[in-house]
């Protein structure tokens, strides 16, 4: 028994009993008045129909004594006091005896009130004891000769309104009684979800990572914060697990470069050459301090990234053209190489993005087709395209080298990964890396797709843009290629 109280006075101090019990308050309120102004309304209503009932009475009983005098009044009043019903009527002389009607004296409620009004009256034929009736009578002015007065019975009346005040009250009293049981119904409906999300909280806390709110299939506002939730912790698990695999990385991917920067400096000192070997170990160490420099920097333009949107540097433009503008910079480069470079470029498709991160993004895509394709090879064509698909400006780039397999195809988009097991390429793994970090910064996303053979990049943005007017120069990105930190 203390557990079940201890249990419904915590569901009774939560926020949901406390919203409910004033729902129920409110809804009690606005019952309340609307009853109360029907049962007023329906008084009035009764309240004049007996009131045009007695003037009615009252015009034929002036008419009697007019037509008749004193005798046909009080025959009038004999023959109508016998009938079986609810009217009340007194006729007196001027002494006050009574002549006729079937009250036996003037109610005290009406001696000092010459308007009429409401008295309890004993029906003749009842006992002693019996409930008093309530009724209503108004006097008739016939003269000095005799004093009439004229009432209804309206003890139905008062039935039926005390009927409506007992029902009042008892749907009140029910009405009550299942709004404060239905609040503690839903207070610990909801009290357990938030033990279930407080409990898998915890367990985040404490380490495990794993740990989802559970969800009850519907579509309710608690289902939607609870899906809000998991997918917030599906992004910190996998930003955590992209941390410890960028830890497990750099013990491999920077350690060794500033070990064998540390060895070239070393050996360029113990080199009995002198100044020449001096030279030469400083030109190395500044060649290889660019290298590291270029990761940072990259690891930095990823961080910044992943920080969130850059609303102020975005700009409306036609993407095909920049796409094409960028290629044409890597063409002697892929020609060296022996690669055919080709593009496709849509016009007119509209994109709201950050220009310098785009080519930035197109960039390192057609640098990592030129370095991991086979040069010579027939076919061995690299072909960037910009096009809208389903509504969306995209671009890809497609070269016909290994690829990459299906199950690699996601982990290649993380960085510091390099499916190159040797690691005998220059690069350090952040490209792909960047490319996604870019395509998330625009509300897109990136696809690895098979060329047949090779692999086939492709970055959808998001297909919002102010305008489809764009105007007709585009620059040229030449600071985005200078600026290329992500190979």
């Amino acid at each position: 028994m203390t557990a079940l109280l201890e249990r419904v006075a915590k569901a009774a101090s939560t926020t949901a009993f406390g919203l409910s019990a004033a729902a129920v308050a409110f809804f009690l309120l606005a019952a309340a008045i609307v009853v109360g102004f029907l049962f007023w309304q329906t008084n009035n209503l009764l309240t004049n129909q007996v009131l045009g009932v007695l003037t009615a009475e009252a015009r034929i009983m002036a008419s009697e004594m007019k037509a008749g005098g004193r005798p046909k009044l009080a025959e009038t009043v004999s023959a109508m006091s016998r009938l079986q019903g609810a009217g009340l009527y007194y006729l007196s002389d001027e002494n006050g005896v009574k002549i006729a009607g079937n009250l036996n004296r003037i109610p005290p409620e009406l001696v000092e009130n010459a308007r009429g009004g409401v008295f309890n009256y004993q029906p003749a034929g009842e006992a002693g004891n019996a409930h008093a009736h309530l009724a209503v009578a108004i006097p008739v002015e016939l003269g000095p000769e005799v004093r009439l007065i004229v009432g209804r019975d309206i003890e139905d009346q008062r039935a039926f309104a005390d009927s409506i005040r007992v029902a009042f009250l008892l749907g009140f009293g029910i009405l009550s009684v299942a709004g404060l049981i239905g609040g503690l119904a839903v207070s610990r409906l909801i009290l357990n979800r938030m033990d279930a999300i407080t409990a898998t909280s915890r367990s985040i806390i404490d380490g495990d990572l794993t740990r989802r709110i559970p969800t009850s299939g519907g579509n309710g506002e608690l289902d939607k914060l609870a899906g809000n939730l998991n997918e917030m912790l599906d992004r910190i698990e996998g930003l955590m697990s992209g941390l410890r695999e960028v830890s497990d990385n750099i013990a491999h991917d920077l350690k060794t470069p500033i070990n064998r920067l540390r060895n070239s400096a070393e050996a360029a000192l113990r080199d009995p050459r002198g100044a020449e070997a001096y030279r030469e170990g400083l030109e190395r160490t500044i060649e290889k301090s660019d290298e590291l420099i270029k990761t940072f920097n990259a690891l930095l333009l990823i961080a910044r990234l992943e920080a969130g949107p850059l609303e102020d540097s975005v700009e409306t433009f036609d993407l095909g053209r920049f796409v094409e503008d960028v290629t044409e910079l890597y063409m002697p480069a892929a020609e060296e190489a022996g690669f055919a470079l080709s593009i496709e470029a849509e016009k007119g498709v509209c994109v709201r993005a950050n220009r310098q991160l785009i080519g930035q993004a197109v960039a390192n895509l057609i640098d990592n087709a030129i370095k991991y394709s086979r040069a010579g090879e027939p076919g061995s064509a690299i072909t960037v395209r910009a096009y809208r698909q389903n509504g969306r400006p995209a671009f890809s780039v497609g070269d016909h080298g290994p690829g990459i397999a299906a199950e690699d195809r996601e982990r290649a988009l993380k960085r510091f990964v390099r499916l190159e097991a040797s690691r005998t390429q220059p690069g350090t793994g952040l490209g792909l890396s960047l490319v996604a970090a870019v395509a998330r910064l625009h509300h897109g996303e990136v696809r690895l797709e098979d060329n047949h053979p090779g692999l086939k990049v492709v970055v959808l943005l998001s297909g919002k843009c102010l305008t489809s007017v764009l105007p007709g120069g585009v620059s040229t990105p030449s600071d985005v290629a200078a600026g290329d930190a992500a190979q």
